[in-house]
């Protein structure tokens, strides 16, 4: 009998069809009706086999990937568990959703070529998946900077008008200081042997300093594409700006994949947790509900 597909199988295969409809759209940049009416409406199956993936991965054991593909002593490794089911199953929720709706709005342009906005915004679900399954830094990080470049091209897509482009270049400047913080917290939790794969980091046994020290980087890490407090500026600036599909994506599933980095790093491959890391965590979560609160009360 042939193997039953396993829900890590079912998630590589949206990303390829996403980042296929993308590379699909440059064959007619221009064509609003090929990009509205055929690759956004297709995009939403992808959508809906993604969350019947994430589904099945919420109760079945944790599956892992090896591909030929990165650096030749560090392939990219991908690994499913309920952890990351859980978020693939938000992304492929919301997803369906928003491509439904995107079928319409991207449909009289944004000053981007349509069909570039419909790579940009394949290149940026995919690049999500990615993140929610990576199981090395490497693979992590690509995902990761993809995610944001990809999301900072949507940002702009009307990027005649100045303001934009400085709300896209404040975002992306917070993204990268971000992704700066994670990088490090991964070199310090490789444990110094150049095995960058989370297995290895999982068995790493770092001392109670440098545990810590790998939980402050990740917390500014992913603080800063969460919105903590005082790295939240690209917020108020960022959401207006983008297009209404690409605002909901940032805010409904985007700030998540830092919540699921937070926690795959504290609870999955740190050895140790502590007390102090997360009353940390929780003070700078109610600083930033009320601030943040009262800036979007000021927007209205």
């Amino acid at each position: 009998m042939p193997p039953a597909v396993l829900p890590l199988d079912i998630v590589s295969g949206v990303v390829l069809y996403w980042f296929a409809l993308g590379l699909a759209a440059l064959a007619r940049p221009h064509h609003l009706a090929f990009v509205s009416r055929a690759l956004f409406p297709l995009s939403v199956g992808g959508a809906i086999l993604l969350t019947v993936g994430g589904v099945m991965g919420l109760t079945a054991e944790a599956t892992s990937l090896v591909l030929p593909l990165g650096l030749p002593d560090l392939p990219f490794h991908l690994r499913m568990d309920s952890l990351s089911a859980f978020f693939v199953v938000l992304l492929g929720v919301a997803s369906t959703g928003i491509s439904i709706f995107s079928a319409g709005y991207f449909r009289h342009g944004q000053g981007t070529a349509p069909g570039l906005l419909c790579l940009q915004y394949h290149v940026f679900l995919s690049a999500m998946v990615l993140v929610l399954v990576a199981d090395d830094a490497y693979l992590f990080m690509i995902a990761w900077e993809t995610m944001a470049l990809a999301s900072y091209f949507l940002v702009t897509s009307s990027h005649r008008i100045p303001e934009i482009r400085n709300a896209g270049f404040l975002y992306l400047l917070i993204a990268h200081l971000g992704a700066l913080g994670i990088l490090l917290s991964f070199g310090v939790m490789h444990g110094f042997d150049g095995d960058y794969t989370f297995d290895a980091m999982r068995q790493s046994d770092l001392s109670t300093f440098w545990a810590s020290a790998a939980f402050l980087l990740a917390l500014f890490g992913f603080g800063a594409k969460a919105g903590l407090l005082p790295l939240h500026v690209w917020l108020p600036e960022a959401h207006p700006a983008a297009p209404s599909p690409v605002s909901a994506l940032m805010s409904g599933v985007m700030l998540k994949t830092a919540i699921y980095g937070m926690l795959r790093v504290t609870f999955d491959l740190l050895p140790l947790q502590l007390r102090w890391w997360g009353v940390l965590a929780l003070v700078l979560g109610l600083t930033t509900a009320p601030a943040e609160g009262a800036m979007a009360l000021k927007a209205s």
